[in-house]
């Protein structure tokens, strides 16, 4: 391979840039599409979204949910501070299902979703968790996912259009796929023994989408002193070369299994006790996607370009080599649910 920039990293590039602009919300709100009779989602109404005025109806334009701070989560309390019910909605239903005791505090408000630390007792015993609640997809700055949906097939062609057209319909089927990849990958990788968070909740389908739009993980680390990501790591030059060794072998891993991250870099890939842990894996593909080979090059270039922080200098033709080669190696241990 060639490090010389393709057709198809020019678009990946592009995508990039839109994925790391910030989206700014404006008062007033476009024609929903679902008012469009053409369009699938039209009809598809909600009773309690809609206002009399005079003799006309206007739906409410409400905004969508974004990032979610911990104080709007947590249980609210009356004036003689007795506990009410929790405010926000996706908290509650994990609560009254018995996946989360409590939510202990935000950890990070990346892009596309926020993370928290939570108290659970799924394991049969009270431990700390890490809860992934996803913002809508409107309010997301990132939503040029096409690149990655390449290849994948919607067997259903009205769901197939709804979401092409990103009609409300659409972005509710989008929200929804996004949020079971991420818990399908999680357990195909958990189980085939890469160092990735334990999910909590499935293997069954129908229990994880249960959860939606959130995903329930192992934390890596503790409550108090939670993994950094290795671009915030401080290493020393010993154990930024067994990073840079255990992050080649996870893009092998990955390899294959048949998939490519998609996002492969230090801000998605943990470091906890001498251990590298890979996240984030919604926008995963396989070599049904025309773009595996664009998005593995640039997986391996944004590892070239972030190890050299830690004075690790490695091109990306380099770093895709030795993945190759480790093809030949054995592969993880696979574990058991």
């Amino acid at each position: 391979m060639s490090d010389q920039p393709s057709p198809a990293d020019d678009n990946l590039n592009h995508e990039v840039a839109d994925r790391e602009q910030e989206a700014d919300w404006q008062d007033h709100w476009e024609d929903d599409p679902a008012d469009d009779p053409d369009n699938d989602s039209a009809g598809d109404w909600e009773e309690d979204n809609w206002e009399e005025t005079g003799e006309r109806l206007y739906r409410k334009k409400t905004k969508p949910t974004g990032r979610r701070k911990v104080a709007d989560l947590v249980t609210t309390q009356d004036a003689e501070g007795k506990d009410q019910e929790i405010a926000d909605a996706t908290v509650r239903h994990l609560a009254e299902q018995g996946y989360i005791r409590e939510v202990i505090a935000e950890l990070k408000s990346g892009k596309e979703a926020t993370t928290y630390i939570v108290e659970t007792d799924l394991s049969g015993e009270q431990s700390s968790a890490l809860l992934k609640i996803y913002r809508d997809f409107e309010a997301r700055s990132f939503k040029n996912d096409a690149v990655y949906r390449e290849g994948q097939i919607t067997e259903d062609s009205r769901a197939a259009r709804a979401m092409k057209s990103r009609s409300r319909k659409g972005l509710s089927m989008l929200q929804f796929e996004w949020v079971i990849a991420e818990y399908t990958y999680l357990w195909t990788l958990w189980r085939a023994g890469l160092n990735v968070p334990q999910p909590l909740v499935g293997p069954d389908i129908k229990d994880y989408a249960d959860t939606v739009p959130a995903v329930l993980m192992g934390l890596i680390g503790t409550e108090d002193s939670p993994a950094p990501r290795l671009s915030d790591a401080q290493l020393t030059p010993t154990e930024a070369q067994s990073a840079c060794d255990q992050s080649i072998q996870g893009l092998s891993d990955l390899l294959r299994l048949g998939y490519v991250h998609g996002d492969y870099s230090t801000y998605n890939l943990l470091w906890w006790e001498g251990a590298v842990y890979i996240i984030d894996f919604p926008q995963m593909s396989t070599r049904k996607n025309p773009n595996f080979e664009a998005l593995l090059r640039r997986d391996a270039q944004s590892l070239s370009t972030n190890f050299k922080r830690f004075d690790i200098d490695m091109t990306a033709e380099q770093i895709l080599q030795e993945a190759q080669r480790r093809l030949k190696g054995p592969a993880p241990t696979p574990r058991t649910v």
